[in-house]
Formats: structure tokens, sequence, C-alpha cells
């Protein structure tokens, strides 16, 4: 059964591919990863406040009590010649490219377009086979239009993609007024590839304390439905590889977002829940379900039921919306 499939000009043996999270931090935990049959891997992110409150660290202890004597004014050179940043993501980068076959993509973090992207040059020279940019951006300012937004996110992809020559995906939420002009635009800007979507992390109270509490929630099953959806609408239609996230927990869907237009699917709170091994478990199923519905390869496949390819395209949009809201009576209810 062939399996293998392309992200971001990279040729994977399978298309499920761990996503960015503390589990990559280990390098045993990696090594896991491609004994248990994962197609690539996303390192742990990077973050733009890592990088930046280097900066500003380093910027003290270069500066301070400099002015007390003439000669050390030019003793140092000035911060912004030198290259600040958590070494230890770059060095980590390096022994994970070691320790495996299989490709690793760093993750980037961040929300602004500034300096820090500088940084994505030093994830290339660490050995890096692509770059995911992962912009966890949640605008609040009054005054801030969603053209401006839009604009922001366009710029820093313009910043990374003219900087290296790496392919790069980039990981966005799905809060825009048309992701369908979004997605395009970032492709525009260079973008090779799109992960939807990312998560935005809501604060909770704690009653007791009366604190805003950041509270963590592994995704959940139903929320693979809004990439199902966007996928199969953008397959297609914009010119770049998808990889879909959130709440993947098993073979049926991986193969519903196969057959959707996804390139790759990723894997994070599936593995928390049941474990790296889970991986090998999902690559079974997923064979067999192959097997038995007469597909011989993952290309076969991929978009027979996106939108461009459904026999009913309306299935995406509205007319399925009306049919699911006007015929949904919950199991078990009494109907009064």
């Amino acid at each position: 059964m062939n399996l293998t499939t392309t992200y971001l000009g990279l040729e994977l043996k399978n298309p499920l591919v761990p996503s960015a999270s503390t589990l990559s931090e280990n390098l045993d935990n990696i090594r896991r990863m491609e004994d248990a049959g994962a197609g690539a891997l996303v390192l742990y992110s990077l973050f733009e406040e890592q990088i930046l409150q280097d900066s500003h660290e380093l910027d003290f202890h270069l500066s301070h009590g400099t002015e007390s004597v003439a000669e050390s004014l030019s003793y140092f050179p000035e911060p912004e010649t030198l290259y600040v940043g958590p070494e230890r993501y770059l060095s980590h980068l390096s022994e994970a490219k070691a320790a495996v076959d299989i490709p690793v993509i760093a993750s980037l973090n961040g929300s602004t377009n500034g300096g820090w992207l500088r940084y994505a040059k030093e994830i290339e020279s660490a050995g890096a086979d692509a770059l995911e940019l992962n912009i966890y951006y949640l605008p609040t300012h009054m005054s801030l239009s969603g053209t401006e937004v839009e604009q922001n996110y366009i710029d820093i992809v313009k910043t990374v993609t003219s900087a290296v020559s790496l392919p790069v995906a980039v990981k966005l939420s799905p809060f825009f007024s048309n992701l369908a002009h979004v997605a395009q635009q970032l492709t525009h800007a260079g973008a090779e590839g799109l992960v939807l979507f990312n998560r935005f992390y809501q604060p909770d109270i704690d009653l007791e304390t009366l604190e805003i509490r950041p509270r963590l929630l592994l995704s959940g099953h139903q929320e693979m439905r809004l990439p199902l959806c966007w996928i199969g609408l953008l397959y297609g239609r914009v010119p770049v590889d998808f990889a879909a996230t959130s709440g993947i927990d098993n073979a049926k869907d991986v193969v519903k977002l196969i057959l959707a237009g996804a390139d790759i699917t990723m894997l994070c709170a599936a593995l928390f829940r049941h474990g790296i091994p889970h991986i090998a478990k999902i690559r079974e199923e997923l064979m067999e379900w192959m097997e038995t519905n007469g597909y011989d390869a993952l290309h076969e496949m991929r978009g027979a039921m996106s939108q461009l390819n459904c026999p009913n395209p309306n299935a995406f949009e509205r007319a399925q919306y009306l049919k699911a809201v006007s015929t949904f009576f919950p199991t078990g209810m009494p109907v009064l």
C-alpha cells in the first residue's frame, strides 16, 4: 500500500506528522516517533517572546556601566549587530536532525513583523527541512481594521520567505472575514503550505482565588470538522499544500481529511492521550481502510471529496447548513 505524500517539497512515507508540542523536547521521543512510523515531525515552537527577552537581557549586560568609562563605549559591538536568541533551540534542532532520518520541520511562533524573524535564517542554518510559521495573533485594538490584520500576516510571511530558501508553511486561525482571500494572498507572499487551524487558548476564571488562569484543553474529536470544511473548500483553488490539524484522533479522521484534500494530517492531542505508539495504530488502520475500499495509493484519495470534485458542491456551503439545522433532533430528547 503506497502511503507516500509530498508536503512542502518533501517526500514523506506517510501523512502522519506529530505537530509542534512539548513531546519533541526529548530526543528519545523524537526517535520513538520515527520508530512508530511518523512521516515527518514538527519541532516544538520557538516563541517571539523568548527571542526578544534574550535580546533585552544581552543588551542590558553589554551596556550596563559602559557610560562610566569613555573607552568602554566602543569596547563591545552594538547589540543590534549581534546574533541573540535561544541557542538551545538551534542545538536541539541540529541534534534532532542527526537522530532521525525523517524530515524535521522547525516552528517559529509570533505575532509581529520584527527583528526576531531574522531567527528563521539561523533555523535554516541549523538544518531544518522546512519552517512552520505559527502566527498566533489575537487583535484587540478597536481602531485596527480587518485589512490591517490581514496585512500583518502577509508582511510577516514576506519577511521570512525573502530571508530563507526553506519552504515555509503558515499556521492560521480560522477567524478571518474571508479566509479564502487570505489564503490566496499568503501564497502570493511566498507561503508553500497552510496549516489549518491554530487554536486560541482561552483563559478561565478560578472561582476560589478570583484569578485569571491559563487552562490548556486538548483538542476534541469534533474540532477536525473545521479544517475538513476549509481544506475541502480550498483544495484545487489555492496552489499550496494543506496540513490538517486539531482533533485528529484515529484513522477515520485521517481518511476524511485526505479525501477533503489534505496532504498531511498532524497529531498532537492523540499522542498525549494514547501515547506515541498510537501513530503505528493509525497507520495500520489507514492501510486497512484503503485496502477495503480499493485504494492502492494515497494520491488516489486526495481531494476526491473536496468541493472541486464533489458531486454536490453545495454540500460545503449554505445548502448543507440549511439541511443540517432543519433536520436535527437530539437522540433521546422528547419533542414536546
